[in-house]
């Protein structure tokens, strides 16, 4: 069997053109109407509304959605769905290597991922309403998510429980109002991402069972303008603006057909993307690091303190080579393990593969964190300051080690897999 490792030449093409979009379409919209403030110092100012609870300034939301808009036409945004719902089928490794690519160019309307935002998109939406929403719920929502006319804010964390979601309090009941049948839902969600700019949250509750069971969760897709939707707070956060609510569900009531996916089967939604998700950040942490490792060294070889380049001193080198190393064999890893994802199905993936992509998350994100940290160390006083990009940086990808699924839950993950208790050494175990 033969090793190649090199990328294959429609990638390598694309990424070019890719490059070519930036420079040609992309570029000029920093440039114009003071657009940079959004990336230059003044970026955690320019983009915040102080005065309207933190959220993103409408300004800056308007802009990037005029990015998404001419990155759509351009073929761009959609690449990694399906042909049916306009992309080019783009699998696990070129979107990792996509992903990888754009953010190692540092700040920029072509990607921000403090907004989740790149000309090259990540839709898991629009693939849970294709695998489990009915045919209302896909004619309604699929195009209107496409063009933007709905958005759906995601309900599933709560104020006393985080990664363990079996032990949610939120309670949907049935219940018929005016002889129509339906759910009566009660309960408080933590981080509802977007939820100002919504049309509908994905509500996970639990319908039945007992606590702690895995079982017996339910999704339901809840209008934003249902009575009883209350939007209590934003939670501001280490990188701003905020968009993260605490939304309490009072005597909220929605008819049978808000039911999205199969009854009591609301945690196998909220897994059907994770591992898709997880691999695409990784990449995106790893050329953020990757990015920030370049500009140290490139800042090393011209910075002269007592008429020496600092690269020569070893106290600046050793560093960077630790984590250029990091850098070079967490590449191989995230491209083997995107590699192997697209030779399998979903459940198979998760059965084989979830460790791996475990490993590519928490690792990527908590190497970027070291990276942009390094680099501020390199930089000096000038790095610490908003006039560099790395204190954003950290700021924003620092969330990734605890969102995402965190470190912790999945080194959890990689040590099931690891010691037998769960994956493909289960059976090896068992006849120790």
């Amino acid at each position: 069997m033969i090793m190649d490792f090199n990328l294959p030449p429609a990638l390598v093409a694309y990424l070019a053109e890719l490059d070519k979009f930036i420079e040609t379409e992309i570029k000029p919209m920093e440039a114009e109407d003071d657009n940079i403030r959004f990336f230059d110092h003044r970026r955690e100012w320019a983009r915040t509304d102080w005065e309207n609870g933190g959220l993103p300034a409408h300004e800056w939301e308007a802009l990037l959605g005029r990015v998404r808009r001419k990155a759509d036409a351009a073929g761009h945004l959609r690449f990694g769905l399906p042909k049916e719902f306009g992309g080019k089928d783009g699998s696990n490794l070129w979107m990792a290597v996509i992903r990888e690519h754009l953010a190692a160019k540092g700040l920029g309307l072509h990607c921000d991922l403090q907004n989740e935002h790149a000309i090259v998109a990540n839709n898991p939406f629009v693939l849970m309403l294709r695998d489990f929403g009915t045919a209302a719920q896909q004619a309604e929502f699929t195009q209107g998510m496409l063009n933007e006319t709905h958005r759906i804010a995601f309900g599933l964390t709560e104020p006393n429980h985080g990664s363990d979601a079996t032990h949610m309090e939120t309670r949907a009941m049935p219940e018929s109002r005016n002889g129509v049948a339906g759910w009566r839902i009660d309960g408080e969600k933590m981080w509802t991402t977007g939820m100002h700019v919504a049309t509908h949250c994905l509500t996970f509750v639990r319908t039945a069972g007992k606590d702690g069971d895995a079982t017996g969760i339910s999704a339901f897709l809840v209008p934003s303008a249902t009575p009883g939707v209350k939007i209590e707070e934003y939670l501001w956060t280490f990188n701003m603006p905020t968009d993260h609510p605490r939304v309490s569900f009072t005597d909220v009531w929605v008819p049978e057909d808000a039911l999205f996916g199969p009854p009591g089967g609301g945690l196998a939604l909220a897994q059907h993307f994770v591992h898709e998700n997880r691999i695409r950040q990784a990449a995106s942490s790893l050329g953020a690091a990757s990015f920030c490792i370049e500009e140290s060294v490139k800042y090393a070889r011209v910075r002269k303190p007592f008429g020496e380049a600092l690269a020569r001193n070893q106290g600046i080198q050793f560093p960077l080579v630790e984590l250029a190393t990091q850098v070079e064999m967490l590449r191989l890893l995230i491209r083997k393990t995107a590699w192997e994802m697209d030779q399998m199905a979903k459940p198979e993936v998760e059965r084989r593969l979830s460790d791996k992509v475990s490993m590519c998350n928490y690792w990527a994100n908590r190497l970027v964190c070291e990276a942009a940290d390094r680099a501020m160390q390199v930089h000096g006083g000038i790095g610490y300051s908003r006039h560099k990009p790395f204190e954003h940086i950290y700021r924003h990808h620092r969330r990734y080690r605890i969102t995402e699924g965190a470190e912790e839950i999945q080194m959890r993950k990689v040590a099931a897999y690891l010691f037998g208790y769960m994956g493909p050494r289960r059976k090896e175990f068992e006849k120790l």
